[in-house]
């Protein structure tokens, strides 16, 4: 497979994973506003109906009291009128009866009230009469006079409201927060009401008055941010400059929060392992593609260092043939040296593909040890030597460099030479004579070595 196929695949596959991985995120989010939303709506109904319910219970207290003034005052005239009334008879009967009055709030006191009526004697032998014209009007009047009667008891009614009402406004609104409300008590209030709405977590609470004063706190109230509360006026019909607010913190907020959709949190933790093992598996892909373009970049050069090696024991082992060498001592140890060479350095070739089977286990190390360099350069030279002068051409060295001591791995810097020289004799001109230099210098505490040809 190609490296930019693999590339492509790379960049589709990445896309689609952090595309899903965004796409979770985002719902993650989305989901924890939504219920944040609901949470606050839920908070914030619960404390409104905790203050209305302040409010209906002061407007219960003092209606029962009104209730209770006005029945002892209609007790009271009550009892006025048949007194009255009884003085203006002439035979009359008086009856006293005593009786509860239980208020709305479950409140009860006594009262009692005097009836009285006329006894009046009638024959035996009367007989009834059907009543006249006068009895008729007098029936009417008293119908007119007792719906007048309730009339004016609607009406009196309707002012003892009224009364309520402008003394809830004018008095309550003029007494201290805390004889109008007992603070304490406003816990279990937040907790019925926060629970009605389906939520059940420790809250911490406070009110205070309309510059920030606290009025009332709960123990080890602490808020970190001002936008963590809820606030709620209590009374808000009162006037502005003494209206009381609540302020409601729920400490487990985002825990309770995040546990509604923790769920997803698999989910997101599955993406990202998948991300991750995707994310190896290219590596470990571009791995093997650089290790299969290592063996075949190694078979190459192998093929041709093997070769060279192999040319030059062969050169060497036909001038022996030659029967004037044998008569030159020096030709033949210069002949014998150069087969060495070439042997250690095939042999060196050997090591080297055992040594690649440890490439694929990062395991291969340079065996770098002292070395001069000028002594390698003149081996390297002697070596090749009989190869220029089969192609008619001359190798020239010059060792200016004074300090050639280098540290390298032998067979590797021996092969960057043979390599260079190799490839100059292989693409020589055919018209010129082949001439090369070897060259070596210092400058700058640094060794230079340059190989040209023509």
């Amino acid at each position: 497979m190609k490296k930019s196929t693999i590339w492509i695949l790379a960049a589709i596959m990445a896309f689609a994973f952090f595309g899903l991985l965004y796409l979770q995120i985002t719902y993650l989010r989305e989901s924890i506003r939504l219920r944040s939303d609901q949470f606050d709506g839920a908070i914030n109904r619960s404390l409104y109906q905790v203050s209305r319910n302040l409010e209906l219970d002061q407007t219960k207290k003092y209606l029962n009291e009104a209730f209770i003034e006005t029945q002892k005052k209609q007790t009271a005239a009550y009892n006025r009128s048949l007194t009255l009334r009884n003085q203006l008879q002439e035979e009359t009967v008086t009856q006293q009866q005593r009786f509860k009055v239980i208020a709305p709030d479950g409140s009860e006191f006594n009262a009692e009230y005097s009836t009285s009526s006329t006894v009046q004697s009638r024959p035996k032998s009367q007989v009834f009469q059907p009543p006249s014209k006068s009895g008729t009007n007098a029936i009417s009047k008293t119908i007119f006079d007792m719906q007048d009667e309730q009339k004016k008891r609607f009406l009196y009614e309707s002012e003892i409201m009224n009364e309520v009402a402008n003394r809830i406004i004018n008095t309550a609104s003029n007494l201290p927060i805390e004889e109008r409300v007992n603070l304490k008590g406003l816990e279990s209030s937040i907790r019925n009401e926060i629970k009605s709405n389906g939520i059940e977590l420790p809250f911490q609470y406070e009110v205070v008055d309309r510059n920030e004063k606290p009025i009332y706190q709960q123990p080890l109230f602490s808020v970190k941010n001002k936008r963590d509360y809820y606030p709620q006026p209590l009374f808000p019909n009162d006037p502005p400059d003494k209206v009381a607010y609540l302020k409601v913190y729920f400490p487990d907020k985002d825990s309770y929060l995040f546990s509604e959709v923790s769920f997803l949190y698999p989910a997101i933790l599955f993406t990202f392992i998948l991300l991750v093992t995707f994310i190896i598996m290219i590596y470990i892909t571009f791995r093997q593609k650089r290790l299969s373009e290592m063996k075949s970049d190694f078979m190459n050069n192998m093929t041709h260092e093997l070769k060279t090696p192999v040319s030059t024991i062969s050169l060497a082992a036909q001038m022996l043939k030659d029967g004037s060498i044998s008569k030159s001592p020096e030709v033949f140890k210069h002949i014998s040296g150069v087969i060495n060479d070439e042997t250690e350095r095939l042999s060196f070739q050997v090591e080297k593909v055992l040594q690649m089977s440890l490439f694929e286990k990062q395991r291969a190390t340079l065996k770098l040890k002292e070395l001069d360099a000028n002594d390698i350069v003149v081996t390297v030279a002697n070596t090749f030597q009989l190869k220029v002068e089969k192609f008619g051409g001359n190798l020239d060295i010059d060792l200016e460099a004074t300090e050639s001591a280098i540290n390298a791995d032998k067979m590797h810097f021996t092969n960057v030479l043979f390599n260079l020289l190799d490839n100059a004799v292989k693409y020589r001109r055919e018209d010129v004579p082949l001439e090369l230099m070897i060259r070596t210098w210092n400058s700058n505490n640094k060794l230079y070595i340059s190989i040209e040809d023509n």
